[in-house]
């Protein structure tokens, strides 16, 4: 088959294609980067709706996409991801017969102790960043199973990248420590995103699982959406000398972006900036070292689905997981914060 003319051409993070008809679900899509994931794919005619536990947030950010994309189809769904009884209530809720991406976005990070936790009795990061994505998927199979190719992207973060899990202590309760907890979750969930896309291929379904990173996205590079965030004239300047190296968190938007829309991305795939990783464009990037370790995800995904009290399948895959991820193609016409 020979591609279409928006498949052959570079990617244009600024012109990213149309997406009428379908419907794509953002966690945490009222704020940071999960808000330029939505007002990006808004633009493109697609039906997005933002996942938020806060109703006052969320409607804040609708009316600020509605404002700069004329015509946006924005809704909005109370989410609570460290709610796990909540989540099924929740995707009854979205009444869509079909969801054709969900961007497991949606994360909190801690910068002091102590240590918190939910009515579960989990550590509140690892159980909002990871556990609320995984149990999400189990009550979104139907709808996701429901559109033709659906894709599941799961957005991690640069600072996952010099952290390693200890499977005897998950949820840092012998050595809690806020941005290392905060990185070994994201870690963890990055470690999902690929142990999905395994488990989806040997089940043969036609979902796939994508994961990114923003690299490094400072809200001092990051354009004002009043009343969400505006960005001062002297916070402006003294941002500058970081934009050399950082960007903001509408161009952190733009790998999830690209793992929703573009068809030439492959499932088990690893997307962040193109420039050290940190800044530009959209790139497909070599597994870092850790996060090819099948074992130590096998692991996690057991442990997690027992925590989160779903079956291992989630209802879209095998068990059995097999075959690598796919490596990346040449694509080089590809068009704390925490990172």
């Amino acid at each position: 088959m020979r591609p279409t003319a928006s498949q052959s051409r570079p990617w244009d993070v600024r012109r990213p294609p149309r997406a009428e008809g379908k419907n794509f679900l953002v966690t945490g899509g009222n704020a940071g980067i999960g808000y330029f994931v939505a007002e990006q794919l808004a633009g493109t005619g697609a039906t997005v709706v933002l996942g938020s536990r806060n109703p006052a947030k969320a409607e804040a950010a609708a009316v600020s996409i509605r404002s700069r994309v004329p015509g946006a189809r924005i809704r909005q769904v109370r989410l609570d991801l460290a709610e796990l009884t909540s989540l099924r209530s929740s995707v009854e809720a979205l009444e869509l017969d079909r969801l054709d991406a969900v961007v497991h976005n949606a994360g909190v990070a801690l910068d002091d102790p102590p240590r918190r936790e939910t009515r579960d009795g989990h550590e509140l990061m690892f159980a909002t960043n990871h556990l609320g994505h995984l149990a999400l998927t189990r009550w979104l199979a139907p709808l996701l199973s429901a559109a033709p190719a659906a894709r599941i992207v799961t957005v991690g973060s640069f600072a996952a990248k010099s952290e390693r899990l200890d499977p005897d202590d998950l949820q840092s309760t012998q050595d809690y420590r806020p941005k290392r907890t905060y990185g070994r979750s994201k870690l963890a969930q990055m470690h999902f995103g690929l142990e999905l896309d395994r488990r989806l291929r040997a089940s043969g379904s036609p979902v796939t699982s994508v994961v990114v990173h923003p690299g490094g996205a400072l809200d001092s590079l990051t354009p004002s959406r009043p009343p969400l965030h505006v960005r001062t004239a002297g916070g402006r300047l003294r941002g500058l000398p970081a934009g050399l190296i950082l960007q903001g968190k509408h161009a952190g938007a733009w790998p999830a972006v690209r793992a929703v829309l573009d068809p030439r991305i492959a499932g088990g795939q690893l997307w962040g900036p193109r420039v050290f990783a940190l800044r530009g464009t959209p790139r497909c990037e070599r597994l870092w070292s850790h996060l090819a370790d099948t074992a130590v995800a096998a692991q996690l995904w057991d442990t997690s689905c027992e925590l989160a009290d779903v079956d291992p399948d989630l209802g879209l895959v095998a068990q059995e997981a097999s075959g690598a991820q796919e490596a990346c193609s040449d694509d080089s016409g590809a068009g704390a914060s925490y990172w």
